[in-house]
């Protein structure tokens, strides 16, 4: 790979192979009103998008990866709404390949919006449909990873917590009743909708799907937490596993 700098301008060419060429435009490159701390100082944390705020939040990058990079691959691997309900600094850090430090200052940063926000009760979302859990949870449909989420709802069907519990293929193997019943408990959660997207955009449950829903529905009869829909997530679309939830 070959990389090369123009002094006046504001651009890098990256040189990935023999046809390929990408344009990376990295923080120290920006125009001084372009960059995102001077553009919040300037303008208002309003004119920022979600990735550029990332990009302050996390202050600097590391010797692989530049600050603003590093935000734009975190919101588009994980989502908004899930990046803003992990609570899990080591496994955000291990999932993203980025610094504990870095993920420290996203689960800090989080935690503080979700604690104003929770101070509004009425703000709740609440969840009576697969249509109004697609509405909630539309950021998934795009992401290049399939992601499992837990929505932890009160007797009210509010959603009192929302947690990432795995990214990757939906295994039995993988998905342990316990890592799903935990936050539950933790919270004080009434009942759960498991949510988790297909990165081809097909809503079909797999045999695998199907296969961890019946556990889980079967160990929550058991704990007394019942799981009340298990959602897919594709483009555009939802479909819920079709098991007995009852």
């Amino acid at each position: 790979m070959h990389t090369y700098t123009f002094p006046d301008t504001n651009l890098t060419l990256v040189e990935t192979g023999p046809v390929e060429r990408t344009y990376v435009l990295r923080v120290k490159d920006m125009l001084e009103e372009d960059k995102p701390r001077e553009k919040l100082l300037k303008y208002g944390p309003s004119t920022l998008s979600i990735h550029e705020l990332l990009a302050v939040v996390l202050n600097t990058g590391t010797i692989k990866e530049d600050v603003l990079a590093m935000a734009t691959r975190v919101v588009k691997e994980y989502g908004e709404r899930a990046l803003s309900a992990q609570t899990n600094a080591a496994a955000l850090a291990h999932d993203l390949e980025i610094p504990l430090g870095k993920a420290t200052q996203i689960i800090a940063c989080s935690e503080l919006g979700r604690r104003f926000y929770q101070k509004n009760k009425s703000g709740l979302a609440v969840l009576r449909t697969a249509k109004d859990v697609f509405t909630y949870t539309r950021d998934m449909e795009r992401l290049p990873k399939e992601h499992l989420r837990g929505l932890y709802l009160n007797s009210h069907y509010r959603v009192i917590h929302d947690e990432v519990l795995s990214i990757g293929t939906i295994n039995a193997n993988l998905i342990h009743p316990r890592e799903v019943f935990r936050p539950a408990i933790e919270y004080g959660a009434a009942a759960i909708i498991l949510v988790h997207n297909h990165p081809s955009g097909v809503t079909k449950a797999s045999g695998a799907d199907v296969e961890v829903t019946e556990q889980l529905v079967a160990a929550g009869k058991i704990i007394g937490i019942h799981l009340i829909d298990h959602v897919i997530i594709g483009q555009g679309k939802c479909a819920s596993v079709e098991v007995q939830y009852d």
